[in-house]
């Protein structure tokens, strides 16, 4: 999944007594109804900020996570949290990325039609 939107907030990196670090970003949706959605990076991809600011463009590839936690009480309880994991930088007009992901090599581009010499069409309208 992607998310796209303006830098709001970058956060220090936290570290844990475990070892563990993270760092969050707060990205400012453009929407009719904009809203600021918090990411988490977390141990190696938190270098993945490094050269952000507030007020930039950017184009960010996450993943939803989901927990459940039950208290001492047996109540139980579910959590989410959304992981960045890539950052592309997006032009002003929000169009074209500046720091695009390498590109796959592909074959020659054909303009023939695939469908050209195919009699088989059994659609019922």
């Amino acid at each position: 999944m992607e998310l796209q939107g303006t830098v709001k907030k970058l956060s220090e990196t936290q570290t844990f007594a475990s070892g563990f670090q993270k760092r969050e970003l707060v990205i400012l949706t453009q929407e009719q109804y904009p809203q600021p959605i918090n990411i988490e990076f977390l141990s190696d991809k938190i270098s993945l900020l490094d050269n952000l600011r507030e007020g930039e463009n950017v184009k960010i590839g996450i993943n939803i996570r989901g927990r459940e936690w039950v208290s001492p009480q047996g109540e139980t309880k579910y959590f989410n949290s959304i992981t960045g994991w890539r950052v592309e930088k997006v032009l002003d007009n929000g169009s074209e990325p500046t720091q695009a992901m390498p590109q796959q090599s592909a074959s020659p581009v054909s303009n023939e039609n695939p469908f050209a010499g195919d009699d088989d069409d059994d659609l019922p309208f």
